[in-house]
């Protein structure tokens, strides 16, 4: 989920070519992190960019073929939960409150939705026409929101009553309105949901958006002039806003207010190679903020390491 146009052209290649309960963090963790692992690994080769978590397991998508690694986050032990399969991706993902992964699918134009516990598909919704690229999603007003950075518009699947899964053709793309400006490049990237909202980053300008999942329409989050260029993926902790700024190996630390319209630095987490390099999404759990390395600016191969850091909660 990177603004630069040698990360959109290796993606758009790309397509061409426990039994688990949700166990809350434990409170201890929240002060104390440091006999959690401070790097995780994923399998060689393992192409990473989206990361979700559910208490103690963290989730990590592989761009080379969509399989997905569930690791545990106190031993740093994993296993593949879903395997890999040729022509598929895994960006973005989300795991929801009925224990369901969901995965954007990129340039494919799907996304796929996993039972978390055992890794079996569920369901496959396929967006068209494209060319597209269906990077992060979430769920607000029981709806699931996809961005396409390739697009000005959303796709949007609306789920039925309890959560249920509706029918693949009903999954529509929805235009984005309001003050969203569409540019060259790479566009709407990570997102995230608060209170019903939905706010979302454009990598290549760097801004925020406060977007209502029923209409489409964005107004743009003032943050007093804080620009979050080459920004990927969100997660939110309370009113606690983590923006990862993927090139510059940066996470930007912001307070977003009640209605989600303001937001202000807190500050930056930064840490230098070999700790992270080019990190993509965020998630937080057990006291500790996670991200996924993508390493973009080394040549991916069966041998090459990945990894998932453990970073603080909180601005250097």
């Amino acid at each position: 989920m990177t603004s630069t146009p040698r990360r959109l052209a290796m993606l758009i290649a790309l397509a061409m070519g426990l039994s688990l309960a949700l166990a809350p963090a434990v409170a201890a963790h929240d002060n104390d992190v440091s006999d959690l692992p401070a790097r995780i690994d994923l399998p060689d080769g393992w192409q990473p960019e989206g990361i979700e978590s559910w208490g103690k397991w963290l989730f990590a998508g592989s761009l080379a073929n969509g399989a997905i690694y569930r690791a545990n986050a106190r031993t740093g032990e994993g296993q593949i939960l879903v395997p890999g399969e040729v022509g598929k991706v895994a960006v973005g993902l989300h795991l929801d409150r009925w224990g369901r992964l969901w995965v954007a699918g990129g340039p494919t134009g799907q996304v796929r939705v996993y039972n978390a516990r055992n890794g079996n598909l569920l369901q496959t919704y396929q967006f068209g026409p494209g060319p597209f690229f269906l990077n992060d999603l979430d769920i607000a007003r029981n709806r699931v929101v996809v961005t396409d950075s390739m697009n000005a518009r959303v796709g949007v699947i609306k789920l039925r009553s309890h959560g249920r899964l509706p029918d693949p053709s009903t999954a529509f793309f929805q235009p984005l309105t309001g003050d969203y400006q569409h540019q060259p490049g790479f566009n709407a990237n990570g997102i995230a949901a608060r209170h019903g909202w939905l706010v979302i980053v454009q990598s290549n300008t760097g801004f925020l958006f406060r977007l209502d999942p029923r209409t489409g329409v964005t107004r743009r989050i003032d943050t007093g002039g804080y620009l979050v260029t080459a920004g990927d993926g969100l997660d939110f902790r309370g009113r606690t806003l983590y923006v990862v700024r993927n090139q510059l190996n940066t996470v930007a630390v912001l307070r977003v207010s009640a209605s989600s319209r303001r937001a202000r630095l807190k500050g930056e987490i930064h840490r230098v190679f070999p700790i992270l390099d080019v990190p993509t999404t965020a998630t937080t759990t057990l006291g500790a903020l996670w991200v996924v390395n993508a390493r973009f600016g080394t040549p991916p191969g069966p041998d090459v390491d990945y990894w998932i850091t453990r970073l603080p909660l909180t601005p250097d």
